[in-house]
């Protein structure tokens, strides 16, 4: 029993203030993992979260489902335009096709209307897309012979 004061003494006497270094340090240490577990379950959103605000989650699914609705919304009235741009062409095709059978009764040459009608159809419909381009006469690369 009198040996122990002796020895302790003499460890901090040799080593003391590398002690009292390593009990700071390890103090610090526990107190800033304290810190980051106790900030763990806020700053991660989970099922846990979800019980403790269910009004969130319902405002959240409300504003999902009204962001589907309008981008249904959006396709059917594009479907719309869509079918009613095809009721156009139809329209066209069948209107040319009551022009060429009257000019065939009157004895007139229809494939000179036709071609004539539906160059107006693709000038007419290819307003959104690319003019096609003709290609021009080019010698082949190699010869005849």
């Amino acid at each position: 029993l009198r040996l122990v004061p002796v020895l302790v003494g003499s460890l901090l006497s040799s080593y003391g203030w590398y002690i009292l270094l390593a009990a700071v340090a390890i103090y610090l240490l526990l107190q800033k993992i304290s810190q980051s577990l106790a900030a763990r379950p806020r700053s991660r959103p989970g099922a846990a979260d979800a019980a403790v605000e269910p009004d969130m989650v319902v405002r959240r699914q409300e504003a999902l489902a009204a962001a589907r609705l309008r981008m249904q919304e959006e396709l059917n009235a594009q479907a719309e335009r869509y079918k009613e741009k095809q009721k156009q062409l139809e329209e066209e095709k069948r209107r040319q096709k009551i022009a060429m059978w009257e000019s065939m009764q009157e004895g007139k040459s229809y494939k000179g209307n036709l071609k004539l009608n539906q160059q107006e159809v693709e000038s007419g419909a290819s307003t959104s897309s690319a003019v096609p381009k003709s290609k021009p006469n080019k010698k082949p690369l190699r010869g005849g012979g």
